[in-house]
């Protein structure tokens, strides 16, 4: 940076601080540029949110969102043209239903329905595609040309305009000590700054109707998706409904249960003490190596003694416990509290949650 420039820097700076610490008074706009200025402000915050809620309309998945930028990114780098789309709802609930509309097959009512469910939700993903393009096209891509060039020069020529009213004030406080024409330059570098600022923000607020034609072409692309989704979405109502008559006309099928294998208990030879052996057919679906099992017999205590019937298998976990099985009757010996009972088995003694045994006589009270 010349000389000259430092110094300019250095009387923007400290113009800038005698105006925030010193409470000193610059050179005052007019109130037509501040209105204009005021006016560009709003244009560019609402063109900026507008952007975004757009985009967020089109894709409402922000992982999706997020995912889909960083694989454009990668396609840009790799130099590849076609960009991979945003994955719609519609389309992946459509191969959801498909894939479970093949799993239950051509004879269940409910897996046609969702093969016709799956193929309009699809069709409706298209649709969105189609929207998303057109928005994108006619709406966003118009708006983001917006605010990188025109907005972005507007705050650029502000910019500058602050820059040199800095310049000014500066010099023009200190008349006398600055040569005239160094002041008279700065005066006409200012009022030159604010002529290009006013002119540009003139011409965005001028023109605001290619925005209104902008949004136009949203509200044209919605229409046509909307139109798109209703005669999909009417063909398959069509579609299902007409499975329900077909469905509701055809006579239903009574269940018939199968017949029963039979188990043959005929006489045979005498070979287990006596007592004829079982003989199980060749249809049966016991298999020869299943031997039955015994439930050994268990001692029954006499019930006018305090007792308890077991309702499932209890398997100690812990020293003290007294384990059973399914149909044990144990004395009942002490209730240890609400939940627990002390009691004895085959001659062992020990504790076991009430949950598991029914009583048959209770302890005395």
């Amino acid at each position: 940076m010349s000389v000259a420039g430092l110094k300019k820097q250095f009387y923007k700076a400290s113009q800038l601080v005698s105006e925030k610490v010193g409470g000193a008074e610059g050179t005052k706009l007019d109130d037509d540029f501040k209105e204009m200025e005021k006016k560009v402000d709003v244009t560019s915050k609402a063109v900026v949110e507008v952007l975004a809620r757009t985009i967020e309309y089109l894709q409402p998945n922000p992982a999706s969102r997020a995912k889909l930028s960083m694989l454009n990114t990668v396609s840009k780098i790799r130099g590849q043209v076609k960009n991979p789309g945003y994955p719609q709802s519609e389309g992946l609930l459509g191969e959801c239903m498909i894939r479970h509309g093949k799993e239950l097959g051509g004879e269940s009512n409910f897996g046609d329905a969702l093969l016709d469910a799956g193929e309009s939700m699809k069709c409706l993903a298209e649709v969105k595609d189609s929207l998303d393009i057109e928005v994108k096209q006619n709406f966003i891509d118009p708006l983001q040309n917006l605010c990188d060039k025109d907005l972005k020069e507007i705050q650029h020529h502000l910019k500058k305009l602050e820059g040199r009213r800095l310049d000014f004030d500066y010099k023009k406080k200190r008349q006398g000590k600055i040569p005239d024409e160094e002041l008279r330059q700065a005066l006409e570098k200012f009022e030159e700054s604010k002529e290009v600022a006013e002119t540009s923000m003139h011409n965005l607020l001028e023109t605001d109707i290619e925005q209104v034609s902008q949004l136009s072409a949203l509200v044209d692309a919605q229409l046509e998706y909307h139109r798109q989704a209703v005669q999909i979405l009417d063909e398959l109502a069509s579609k299902l409904k007409r499975r329900m008559r077909e469905a509701s006309s055809r006579p239903k099928r009574e269940y018939k249960p199968k017949p029963r294998e039979s188990f043959d208990l005929g006489e045979s030879e005498q070979s287990n003490g006596g007592f004829p052996t079982p003989k199980i057919s060749a249809s049966s679906s016991f298999r020869s190596s299943d031997k039955p099992t015994r439930t050994p017999s268990r001692s029954m205590p006499p019930l006018d003694q305090p007792s308890c019937k077991a309702l499932y298998d209890f398997e100690p976990e812990n020293d003290g416990e007294l384990g059973f099985h399914e149909g044990d009757i144990i004395t009942l010996t002490n209730q240890i509290d609400e939940n627990w009972y002390e009691g004895m088995l085959h001659g062992q003694s020990g504790f076991f949650p009430l949950s598991y045994v029914e009583v048959l006589v209770p302890l005395p009270q």
